[in-house]
């Protein structure tokens, strides 16, 4: 149970940084299967999946809530370790998806399609450096069904091994905006501000039913994909996690770097990688 938790906060750390996947980080903690079988099979299999469910979800909401300051923080104070971590947890998820192809004879098809979700997750990157005018918050019935589509959007796009839902949000102007609705939920609750929490719901709470419509979707879809085509499902995952250090070079800035930040770096992709295989343990 603790240990679910702690994947859970992994992954919902990974899904409000732009340029690191929550996919990934499930794939890299060894539960991306569980969690698609378990959202696919929610009303037929209820117990076993709430069993798989409930402790991911209480650590990504921990994850989002408590460590989201603390994340934004070493970006802003250790950004060259705190990038490095991101791509030793993502490096150190690797083996745990090639044990899936290995010892299979690689085809043409294999390859197209690594080659393909490599080159989508790069190019994501390149174009989403410059994050789009921020979006309208303001309450309105088209504002509601537009915050709920972006919902479903990210929350899709969060499920994907190696695609950035929080990226996703940043090319289309949701992300600052959103980011700052959750901080001040946050803060409106700490201070038992029930006016400030009512108006955070306007927002947040059509965006909420979105991301759980499509988390659900594209799990279902994502289910279709393994059953029918495997070996391609699994080099295009495989694509897009190579993909990820480089969408994360891409996204982010480094500051300045010295030999220390080298040599703390390095520790740091280390701790990174050593994390992924511990968590990625059954």
């Amino acid at each position: 149970m603790v240990r679910m938790i702690l994947k859970g906060v992994v992954i919902g750390v990974a899904n409000i940084i732009p340029g690191v996947s929550g996919g990934t980080m499930a794939v890299s903690m060894g539960i991306y299967d569980k969690m698609i079988h378990a959202a696919t099979h929610l009303f037929s299999e209820f117990k076993k999946s709430m069993k798989v469910l409930i402790p991911i979800v209480i650590g990504a909401a921990l994850g989002i809530v408590v460590l989201a300051r603390v994340i934004e923080m070493m970006f802003a104070k250790i950004p060259f370790q705190t990038n490095l971590l991101f791509i030793g947890l993502i490096i150190g998820g690797l083996p745990a998806i090639t044990r899936k192809v290995k010892g299979k004879s690689i085809r043409l098809g294999h390859i197209l399609s690594f080659l393909l979700f490599f080159a989508v997750v790069a190019g994501l990157a390149v174009v989403g450096e410059q994050e789009g005018a921020s979006a309208d918050l303001s309450f309105s019935l088209l504002n509601v069904i537009k915050l709920f589509g972006v919902g479903v959007l990210a929350s899709a796009t969060m499920v994907i091994p190696g695609v950035s839902g929080s990226m996703m949000l940043m090319l289309i102007g949701y992300y600052n905006p959103i980011l700052t609705e959750i901080n001040k939920f946050i803060d409106n609750g700490l201070a038992f501000d029930v006016p400030g929490l009512l108006e955070g719901c306007l927002v947040l709470v059509p965006f909420g039913i979105g991301v759980v419509v499509g988390i659900f979707a594209i799990a279902k879809v994502i289910e279709i994909i393994f059953e029918k085509f495997p070996e391609h499902a699994y080099w295009a995952i495989i694509g897009l996690i190579v993909a990820s250090p480089v969408a994360i070079l891409l996204m982010n800035s480094f500051g300045a770097i010295n030999i220390v930040t080298i040599l703390t770096g390095i520790v740091a992709l280390a701790a990174g990688v050593v994390v992924a295989l511990k968590l990625g343990e059954e």
